[in-house]
Protein backbone atom coordinates (compact mmCIF):
# COMPACT_ATOMS: atom_id res chain seq x y z
CA UNK A 1 0.00 0.00 0.00
CA UNK A 2 1.50 3.35 -1.01
CA UNK A 3 1.67 6.42 1.25
CA UNK A 4 -1.36 8.03 -0.40
CA UNK A 5 -3.59 5.01 0.28
CA UNK A 6 -2.31 4.73 3.86
CA UNK A 7 -3.20 8.40 4.42
CA UNK A 8 -6.72 7.87 3.06
CA UNK A 9 -7.24 4.84 5.33
CA UNK A 10 -6.03 6.84 8.34
CA UNK A 11 -8.43 9.69 7.54
CA UNK A 12 -11.35 7.25 7.23
CA UNK A 13 -10.47 5.58 10.54
CA UNK A 14 -10.24 8.94 12.32
CA UNK A 15 -13.62 9.92 10.89
CA UNK A 16 -15.23 6.65 12.02
CA UNK A 17 -13.74 6.93 15.51
CA UNK A 18 -14.96 10.53 15.75
CA UNK A 19 -18.47 9.53 14.64
CA UNK A 20 -18.56 6.73 17.19
CA UNK A 21 -17.47 9.16 19.89
CA UNK A 22 -20.22 11.61 18.97
CA UNK A 23 -22.79 8.79 18.94
CA UNK A 24 -21.70 7.67 22.40
CA UNK A 25 -21.95 11.26 23.68
CA UNK A 26 -25.45 11.59 22.23
CA UNK A 27 -26.54 8.28 23.79
CA UNK A 28 -25.20 9.39 27.17
CA UNK A 29 -27.00 12.74 26.82
CA UNK A 30 -30.31 11.03 25.96
CA UNK A 31 -29.87 8.59 28.85
CA UNK A 32 -29.21 11.45 31.25
CA UNK A 33 -32.21 13.40 29.96
CA UNK A 34 -34.53 10.40 30.39
CA UNK A 35 -33.24 9.94 33.94
CA UNK A 36 -34.12 13.57 34.70
CA UNK A 37 -37.63 13.13 33.26
CA UNK A 38 -38.14 9.90 35.22
CA UNK A 39 -37.20 11.64 38.45
CA UNK A 40 -39.52 14.53 37.58
CA UNK A 41 -42.40 12.05 37.11
CA UNK A 42 -41.70 10.50 40.50
CA UNK A 43 -41.80 13.93 42.14
CA UNK A 44 -44.99 14.80 40.25
CA UNK A 45 -46.61 11.61 41.50
CA UNK A 46 -45.64 12.17 45.13
CA UNK A 47 -46.12 15.93 45.53
CA UNK A 48 -48.93 16.75 43.10
CA UNK A 49 -51.06 13.62 42.87
CA UNK A 50 -50.74 11.32 45.89
CA UNK A 51 -50.55 14.26 48.28
CA UNK A 52 -53.86 15.59 46.94
CA UNK A 53 -55.65 12.34 47.60
CA UNK A 54 -55.46 10.26 44.41
CA UNK A 55 -55.35 6.67 45.65
CA UNK A 56 -56.30 4.40 42.74
CA UNK A 57 -53.18 2.32 42.15
CA UNK A 58 -53.87 1.74 38.46
CA UNK A 59 -54.23 5.48 37.88
CA UNK A 60 -51.01 6.18 39.79
CA UNK A 61 -49.14 3.60 37.71
CA UNK A 62 -50.47 5.08 34.46
CA UNK A 63 -49.52 8.61 35.51
CA UNK A 64 -45.98 7.42 36.17
CA UNK A 65 -45.68 5.31 33.04
CA UNK A 66 -46.93 7.83 30.45
CA UNK A 67 -44.21 10.30 29.49
CA UNK A 68 -45.96 13.67 29.59
CA UNK A 69 -42.95 15.43 28.02
CA UNK A 70 -43.59 13.51 24.78
CA UNK A 71 -46.90 15.38 24.38
CA UNK A 72 -45.57 18.95 24.57
CA UNK A 73 -43.23 20.97 22.38
CA UNK A 74 -39.50 20.57 22.83
CA UNK A 75 -39.27 24.12 24.18
CA UNK A 76 -41.60 23.28 27.09
CA UNK A 77 -40.47 19.72 27.83
CA UNK A 78 -38.54 20.82 30.94
CA UNK A 79 -41.83 22.11 32.35
CA UNK A 80 -43.81 18.97 31.48
CA UNK A 81 -44.10 17.69 35.06
CA UNK A 82 -44.81 21.00 36.75
CA UNK A 83 -48.09 21.69 38.55
CA UNK A 84 -49.85 23.72 35.87
CA UNK A 85 -51.26 23.50 32.32
CA UNK A 86 -49.00 24.10 29.32
CA UNK A 87 -49.76 25.54 25.87
CA UNK A 88 -49.93 23.03 23.01
CA UNK A 89 -50.81 25.41 20.16
CA UNK A 90 -54.11 26.53 18.63
CA UNK A 91 -54.81 28.45 21.88
CA UNK A 92 -55.26 25.12 23.70
CA UNK A 93 -53.54 23.61 26.71
CA UNK A 94 -52.56 20.28 28.25
CA UNK A 95 -54.21 20.05 31.69
CA UNK A 96 -52.17 20.02 34.88
CA UNK A 97 -51.25 16.48 35.97
CA UNK A 98 -53.47 16.46 39.08
CA UNK A 99 -56.62 17.30 37.09
CA UNK A 100 -55.83 14.52 34.61
CA UNK A 101 -55.39 12.06 37.48
CA UNK A 102 -58.54 13.22 39.27
CA UNK A 103 -60.78 13.01 36.20
CA UNK A 104 -59.35 9.61 35.32
CA UNK A 105 -59.83 8.25 38.84
CA UNK A 106 -63.48 9.36 38.86
CA UNK A 107 -64.20 7.01 35.93
CA UNK A 108 -63.16 4.01 38.10
CA UNK A 109 -61.90 2.02 35.12
CA UNK A 110 -61.26 -1.70 35.59
CA UNK A 111 -59.61 -2.50 32.26
CA UNK A 112 -62.28 -3.83 29.93
CA UNK A 113 -64.15 -0.58 29.21
CA UNK A 114 -64.82 1.40 26.07
CA UNK A 115 -64.14 5.08 26.73
CA UNK A 116 -64.91 8.27 24.80
CA UNK A 117 -62.80 11.39 25.22
CA UNK A 118 -63.96 14.79 23.99
CA UNK A 119 -61.08 17.17 23.36
CA UNK A 120 -58.01 15.14 22.36
CA UNK A 121 -55.67 18.12 22.58
CA UNK A 122 -52.11 16.84 22.92
CA UNK A 123 -53.18 13.19 23.25
CA UNK A 124 -51.86 12.89 26.81
CA UNK A 125 -55.21 12.15 28.47
CA UNK A 126 -55.97 9.58 25.75
CA UNK A 127 -52.66 7.85 26.51
CA UNK A 128 -53.51 7.68 30.22
CA UNK A 129 -56.93 6.22 29.37
CA UNK A 130 -55.32 3.74 26.97
CA UNK A 131 -53.30 2.32 29.88
CA UNK A 132 -56.50 1.71 31.83
CA UNK A 133 -59.25 0.80 29.35
CA UNK A 134 -59.67 -1.68 26.51
CA UNK A 135 -60.69 0.85 23.84
CA UNK A 136 -60.38 4.63 23.68
CA UNK A 137 -62.15 6.85 21.14
CA UNK A 138 -61.13 10.49 21.15
CA UNK A 139 -62.46 13.49 19.22
CA UNK A 140 -60.66 16.78 18.55
CA UNK A 141 -62.32 19.62 16.65
CA UNK A 142 -59.03 21.32 15.67
CA UNK A 143 -57.46 19.38 12.82
CA UNK A 144 -53.78 20.29 13.49
CA UNK A 145 -54.11 19.01 17.06
CA UNK A 146 -55.94 15.85 15.98
CA UNK A 147 -53.25 15.05 13.41
CA UNK A 148 -50.38 15.70 15.83
CA UNK A 149 -51.97 13.74 18.68
CA UNK A 150 -52.63 10.74 16.45
CA UNK A 151 -49.01 10.83 15.26
CA UNK A 152 -47.63 10.87 18.81
CA UNK A 153 -50.00 8.13 20.00
CA UNK A 154 -48.97 5.91 17.07
CA UNK A 155 -45.28 6.55 17.73
CA UNK A 156 -45.82 5.50 21.35
CA UNK A 157 -47.66 2.36 20.19
CA UNK A 158 -51.11 3.11 21.62
CA UNK A 159 -52.95 0.87 19.17
CA UNK A 160 -56.15 0.86 21.27
CA UNK A 161 -56.77 4.59 20.65
CA UNK A 162 -58.84 5.84 17.71
CA UNK A 163 -58.65 9.56 16.91
CA UNK A 164 -61.20 11.57 14.95
CA UNK A 165 -61.34 15.22 13.93
CA UNK A 166 -64.91 16.40 14.52
CA UNK A 167 -67.49 18.05 16.75
CA UNK A 168 -67.22 16.47 20.19
CA UNK A 169 -70.60 17.86 21.26
CA UNK A 170 -72.20 15.16 19.09
CA UNK A 171 -70.18 12.34 20.59
CA UNK A 172 -69.37 9.30 18.45
CA UNK A 173 -72.60 7.42 17.90
CA UNK A 174 -70.97 4.78 15.71
CA UNK A 175 -69.15 3.29 18.71
CA UNK A 176 -71.71 4.05 21.43
CA UNK A 177 -72.60 3.20 24.12
CA UNK A 178 -69.53 4.08 26.18
CA UNK A 179 -68.70 2.82 29.66
CA UNK A 180 -66.92 6.09 30.38
CA UNK A 181 -66.90 9.56 28.86
CA UNK A 182 -64.35 12.21 29.75
CA UNK A 183 -64.63 15.78 28.48
CA UNK A 184 -61.57 18.04 28.59
CA UNK A 185 -63.23 21.25 27.43
CA UNK A 186 -66.10 23.10 29.06
CA UNK A 187 -69.56 23.38 27.46
CA UNK A 188 -72.10 25.80 28.97
CA UNK A 189 -74.35 22.79 29.68
CA UNK A 190 -74.07 19.01 29.40
CA UNK A 191 -74.56 17.90 25.76
CA UNK A 192 -77.57 15.60 25.41
CA UNK A 193 -75.85 13.37 22.80
CA UNK A 194 -73.17 12.48 25.36
CA UNK A 195 -75.81 11.55 27.94
CA UNK A 196 -77.56 9.40 25.34
CA UNK A 197 -74.30 7.63 24.44
CA UNK A 198 -73.40 6.80 28.04
CA UNK A 199 -73.94 3.12 28.80
CA UNK A 200 -76.06 1.91 31.68
CA UNK A 201 -73.84 2.00 34.75
CA UNK A 202 -71.40 4.27 32.93
CA UNK A 203 -69.76 7.44 34.22
CA UNK A 204 -69.09 10.81 32.60
CA UNK A 205 -66.64 13.39 33.92
CA UNK A 206 -67.17 16.87 32.49
CA UNK A 207 -66.42 20.52 33.34
CA UNK A 208 -69.54 22.66 32.88
CA UNK A 209 -69.97 26.42 32.81
CA UNK A 210 -68.89 29.64 31.16
CA UNK A 211 -67.57 32.23 33.62
CA UNK A 212 -67.68 29.72 36.48
CA UNK A 213 -66.99 26.05 35.80
CA UNK A 214 -67.68 23.04 37.97
CA UNK A 215 -66.25 19.58 37.36
CA UNK A 216 -69.17 17.15 37.48
CA UNK A 217 -69.47 13.38 37.72
CA UNK A 218 -72.52 11.88 35.99
CA UNK A 219 -73.62 8.28 36.53
CA UNK A 220 -76.35 6.54 34.55
CA UNK A 221 -78.33 4.34 36.94
CA UNK A 222 -81.44 2.54 35.62
CA UNK A 223 -81.71 5.08 32.82
CA UNK A 224 -81.54 8.08 35.15
CA UNK A 225 -78.65 10.47 35.61
CA UNK A 226 -77.13 11.10 39.02
CA UNK A 227 -74.95 14.23 39.08
CA UNK A 228 -72.27 15.06 41.65
CA UNK A 229 -70.31 18.31 41.81
CA UNK A 230 -66.60 17.66 42.37
CA UNK A 231 -64.50 20.87 42.37
CA UNK A 232 -64.35 24.25 40.63
CA UNK A 233 -62.10 24.11 37.55
CA UNK A 234 -60.94 26.18 34.60
CA UNK A 235 -60.93 24.60 31.13
CA UNK A 236 -60.89 26.02 27.63
CA UNK A 237 -64.46 26.34 26.30
CA UNK A 238 -65.98 23.66 24.09
CA UNK A 239 -66.22 24.86 20.49
CA UNK A 240 -68.65 23.66 17.84
CA UNK A 241 -68.39 23.14 14.10
CA UNK A 242 -69.99 25.95 12.13
CA UNK A 243 -73.31 24.90 10.66
CA UNK A 244 -75.34 26.49 7.88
Amino acid sequence: MNKKNILIVMIILCFLIGCKGETNKMQEFNKSEETIFTQARKEMLETQIKRRGIKNQRVLEAMFKVKRHKFVSQSTQKLAYKDYPLPIGEEQTISQPYIVALMTELLQLKGNEKVLEIGTGSGYQAAILAELAKEVYTIEILEPLAINAEKILRELDYSNVTVKCGDGYLGWEEYAPFDGIIVTCAPPYIPQPLIDQLAEGGKMVIPVGVHYQELKLLEKIKGKIKTTDIIPVRFVPMTREERN
